[in-house]
């Protein structure tokens, strides 16, 4: 991990949680207090239904509150969908953009992603990009030409390291508790790294890199570790405060 730049560890809910799971907010908001989790910023992406409230929970707290998705107009006739505008009125300071859940489930382009990312940027939220892999593409040797071209679609040209951040998530190892080996992730962070530092030039070395996929407190230490890993973006395992503060810990 680079030393200049300071870790984001990022908690992606999913479709899941009511006000019940507010106490796990509200649980992270007194850890970060007593300074559990020093040294890391740290961002936590409940459904959209439950935004606000964490928001509020954490006000004036350096736990930050996020949103999965957002739509790239800031507003209009999109029934069901959420703008970047919206978020940030809620409370919101970043938000997930181009999971492979919406690529696949929905049908999202790269193009569709990074007019996302520029919407998040336009309302003032940091974008965190999501790239990955398949397991055909990754058996197939193409890993590498997939996220490049990933990164050369959905990342705006305009993008800097206070924008966006870009999460490495293996499409085969989100929810399925295999992981890469430390060696394949670090050869993808580099890539990631020089990848971007082609595509916006010097702001590339500060756009903080996460690796997402079956994260979990045994593993999260391994992968603190490895060069260019920058952040973990934590998906099942952020929905218990212990384990997510325990991968918090294990930096």
């Amino acid at each position: 991990m680079m030393a200049t730049l300071r870790p984001l560890l990022a908690g992606n809910w999913k479709m899941n949680g009511t006000r019940a799971s507010l106490s796990v907010v509200s649980a992270l908001r007194d850890a970060v207090a007593a300074g559990r989790m020093r040294g890391v910023d740290t961002v936590v992406c409940p459904p959209a239904t439950l935004v606000m409230a964490a928001a509020d929970l954490c006000a004036g707290s350096s736990l930050m509150i996020g949103g999965q998705d957002c739509d790239s107009q800031p507003a209009g006739a999109s029934t069901g969908d959420v703008s970047a505008e919206m978020l940030k009125d809620a409370g919101a300071a970043a938000v997930i953009v181009g999971h492979s859940e919406r690529r696949n489930l929905h049908g999202e382009s790269d193009a569709v992603v990074r007019a996302k990312a520029e919407a998040a940027a336009r309302a003032g939220l940091l974008a965190i990009i999501c790239v990955g892999e398949s397991r055909a593409e990754r058996d197939g040797g193409e890993t590498l030409r997939v996220i490049g071209r990933q990164i050369d679609e959905s990342v705006p040209p305009a993008a800097t390291a206070r924008t966006v951040a870009l999460a490495y998530e293996p499409v085969w190892a989100i929810g399925t508790g295999l992981t890469p080996e430390a060696t394949d992730i670090a050869e993808v962070h580099g890539f990631l790294r020089r990848r971007l530092q082609a595509l916006i030039g010097g702001e590339g070395g500060g756009v903080r890199l996460l690796y997402g996929g079956s994260v979990k407190p045994d593993n999260a230490g391994e992968v603190w570790g490895v060069e260019n890993v920058d952040g973990l973006l934590v998906g099942g395992a952020s929905l218990k405060e212990e384990d997510f503060l325990a991968i918090a810990a294990a930096r």
